[in-house]
């Protein structure tokens, strides 16, 4: 039977992965939209306070699915990036683009957003590939890919 964090770690792992690439999306291609289509402009969705929502919605999901990982799997090193740069989305939206630039802003808000999915991706496989482990893949004994 697997425990109720077996289940939800890799699930928050997964939404993890899913807020900050919806982040980096957002910082991307919303541009491009507000030109395109002046109704874009209007939902206010370009504002500052779409990335501190984010960093709201993030923050906790990405601490818990890390420290849950590694628990399981003791790879610290996964888990001190992942929060390196948790701080520097944090620091990100602290100095904004007053202090950054719109470049500047835009920069360490993808590179954040890009390298915390890689820290949840990685945790995942951690778990996925530590025998003690009872994740769901472990759990039914899917075959795994192996890492490059």
């Amino acid at each position: 039977m697997t425990s109720f964090s077996a289940v939800l770690r890799p699930t928050a792992d997964r939404a993890a992965i899913g807020l900050s690439l919806l982040c980096a999306v957002h910082c991307l291609l919303l541009p491009i939209a507000v030109a395109l289509s002046p109704t874009v402009a209007a939902l206010g969705i370009d504002d500052e306070s779409f990335h501190q929502w984010m960093i709201v919605g993030v923050l906790p999901i990405s601490v818990f699915a890390l420290y849950l990982g590694c628990v399981k799997h003791r790879n610290y090193r996964i888990l001190s990036i992942g929060v390196a740069f948790l701080l520097v989305l944090g620091l990100t939206i602290l100095l904004g683009h007053e202090a950054l630039g719109e470049t500047g802003e835009k920069a360490m808000t993808l590179l954040g957003a890009l390298l915390i999915s890689i820290s949840h991706w990685r945790n995942y496989r951690a778990c996925q590939q530590e025998p003690a482990c009872a994740c769901p893949d472990a759990v039914t004994n899917i075959p795994r890919a192996t890492e490059p």
